[in-house]
């Protein structure tokens, strides 16, 4: 996301692409107890955010257009607001295959849950609240899967 004084040397990701030279701190005390972080395009996990919200809202676990609704984790944005990150429960970034995104594992080496984001130059767009830091990686890609096709039909009606 941004240049931070971060080693993320023992990370893995899902994405095509190497991980940039970014470098993750040292876990805090008050750090989860380990997650994942899936990446998207800012545009796509806006929507993503805003369909999750819209479903807690409604109450329920979102799982797709059909069922019912359900909540949204913590969300970081970089400092360019590019690119949005989804935290969710460790050993998603193993089964992640979602095209157009990238789940990098941190190992259990965690984030921190406090009012500063992990990594200098992002910030919370969603700020971690209590056990409800992390989002449900089924519920994600469900929204995400949404919102791309939201996006698609918007885009052909230009």
């Amino acid at each position: 996301m941004a240049e931070a004084d971060v080693d993320v040397s023992g990370s893995q990701t899902t994405a095509q692409h190497g991980p940039s030279p970014d470098r993750s701190p040292s876990p805090a005390p008050d750090a989860a107890p380990g997650c994942d972080l899936v990446t998207v395009p800012a545009r796509q996990g806006l929507e993503a955010v805003d369909i999750l919200r819209r479903a807690t809202d409604s109450g329920g676990a979102y799982r797709g257009p059909d069922e019912e609704p359900g909540a949204v984790g913590a969300v970081l944005h970089d400092g360019d607001c590019d690119t949005l990150g989804f935290l969710v429960p460790p050993g998603t970034a193993a089964g992640w295959d979602l095209p157009g995104s990238a789940c990098t594992q941190t190992f259990g080496r965690g984030l921190p849950t406090a009012a500063e984001p992990p990594v200098a130059g992002t910030g919370w767009l969603v700020p971690p609240v209590g056990d409800g830091a992390v989002t449900d990686p089924a519920v994600l890609r469900a929204a995400l899967g949404e919102a791309a096709r939201l996006i698609e039909a918007a885009d052909r009606c230009r």
